[in-house]
């Protein structure tokens, strides 16, 4: 039986205009997961409006009070970590393991939040003017925007939204066509929490009216500020219909993300972290590892090790047992990924690792001596692939490692740590980790990344910053001197 979900507009949940919906199917068995309301403009329109209309009370609550709703929130999405699990490996496949780390980390990241409501801290400036005292406070801007994708839905759907509550910001989140059931229940627990009617709204929506539902929301007057984690190329459309509205934009965009494994590295170690970066949720994170960029003096040791443990891996149906790779979110995504590999070996690579797809379930690739002549070596997969490719020494690695038009997330394994922290600050990404793997988020830290994999800081303090206005306020303290 599917899951059906209406939109959440001022702390009601409604049937789109002339009630239109459209469907989730199952990666694998291709049946309808959910049934979701799919927003028309005037749908959009009437969510942001709540939002605003719930901004006046919300922003006005002391501290402590938005962080005691916040907290709540947290504890109701840890006691509804089945459901959520179970909504995500219906709509997107995933499995299990990857269900339950969603809502932890959701659940930190509102649990974080909660903390920064009192950190939303100004300073006082000196100023040349006798007896004037100078403020640089910060402020909520009223409605933020946030639109979350399908791959992490319960964490990045949390994030888009969870600083900006903090900072006295009201929602509005555009769910993903992908999962929609799995981001509705996100509003649903937030609205049991008692943010209050309108503080946070979930509009969904048809895929084929993806772009004008979002270029409405992003134009309505109401919201001051949009947040976006999804693909390079949606993100860029973001970014030019933010820009013309004079509205910030906060994109954490795709990625082709390097490790290092150098002449000294500890292989062992070097493995399992590959195989953790490149194979969590079947490589669908922005932060997976992409391209594995090896020492040839010690890549045929490393990488008869890695496969080996690779072979070892359970790939199958999520929802039939205890399995480390589940399907790809579609059998689209999991032909194209095929057609990667294949185009790869008929330019040259040698495949380590793989086999033949199964509908939407793809076992997990390794390219040994992948080329910059091949097309997988610039183009992000987003799938179980993993290309190696052999250099001859530190410099040569460096030089590889940036030469991508991405920049997110970067791992570095050696022994000698002075020497990888120098080759860290040379890396051209907004998150290096030096003998971890490229995938590791925690809600403290100030994630993003740099060129082509967005601009601005979602986490701790950094997230006060993006979802907060700066403004200077001053107060004269006796007479002032005037020139005329």
């Amino acid at each position: 039986m599917s899951l059906i979900c209406k939109l959440l507009i001022g702390g009601q949940w409604l049937e789109a205009q002339g009630q239109a919906t459209f469907a989730r199917h199952n990666p694998i068995s291709g049946k309808i997961s959910s049934q979701a309301s799919a927003a028309s403009l005037k749908d959009a329109a009437q969510a942001a409006s709540a939002a605003a209309a719930a901004f006046p009370t919300w922003s006005n609550l002391p501290p402590n009070e938005r962080r005691s709703r916040l907290l709540k929130a947290a504890d109701l999405f840890a006691a509804h970590s089945a459901e959520f699990s179970a909504r995500m490996t219906a709509e997107t496949g995933a499995t299990a393991s990857w269900g339950n780390f969603n809502v932890q980390l959701a659940c930190n990241i509102l649990r974080e939040a909660a903390s920064m409501t009192t950190q939303i801290c100004g300073e006082q400036i000196p100023s040349d003017i006798p007896g004037n005292l100078s403020l640089a406070v910060r402020q909520p801007v009223g409605v933020i925007l946030g639109i979350a994708p399908w791959n992490a839905p319960v964490i990045l759907g949390v994030r888009a939204i969870a600083m900006p509550l903090a900072c006295g910001n009201t929602v509005v989140l555009k769910s993903s066509e992908l999962c929609p059931a799995t981001h509705a229940l996100i509003g649903e627990l937030l609205q049991q929490a008692g943010l209050g009617d309108g503080v946070v709204n979930v509009v969904s929506n048809a895929p084929k009216d993806a772009a004008e539902i979002v270029r409405a929301l992003i134009e309505h007057p109401a919201v001051r500020r949009v947040n976006f984690t999804g693909s390079t190329r949606v993100g860029r459309i973001i970014a030019e219909t933010a820009a013309r509205q004079f509205k910030p934009a906060l994109l954490e965009l795709g990625g082709k993300n390097p490790m290092l494994v150098l002449d000294d590295a500890d292989l062992d170690a070097a493995v399992d972290a590959a195989t953790f970066g490149a194979f969590l949720n079947q490589g669908q994170i922005c932060m997976s590892t992409e391209r594995l960029i090896v020492d040839e003096r010690v890549a045929d040791d490393f990488l008869q090790r890695l496969v080996a443990k690779v072979a070892r891996l359970p790939v199958g149906d999520p929802s039939e047992g205890d399995v480390v790779l589940g399907p790809l979110v579609t059998p689209q995504a999991a032909e194209h990924v095929q057609a990667l590999i294949e185009r790869a070996v008929a330019q040259g690579a040698e495949l380590l690792a793989g086999g033949a797809r199964h509908g939407s379930i793809l076992p997990p690739a390794i390219l040994d001596k992948v080329t910059s002549d091949m097309d997988i070596y610039a183009e992000e997969s987003f799938g179980p692939v993993l290309s190696v490719i052999r250099v001859k020494d530190s410099e040569e690695a460096i030089r590889i490692a940036n030469d991508t038009e991405y920049g997110l997330s970067a791992a570095i394994f050696s022994r000698d740590i002075a020497r990888a922290l120098q080759i860290a600050r040379r890396i051209e990404s907004g998150i290096c980790h030096i003998n971890g793997p490229t995938v590791h988020d925690e809600a403290q830290m100030p994630f993003g990344g740099v060129k082509s994999s967005g601009y601005g800081r979602f986490g701790g303090k950094a997230g006060i910053d993006a979802f907060s206005e700066l403004r200077w306020l001053t107060i004269q303290c006796g007479p002032r001197h005037y020139p005329f």
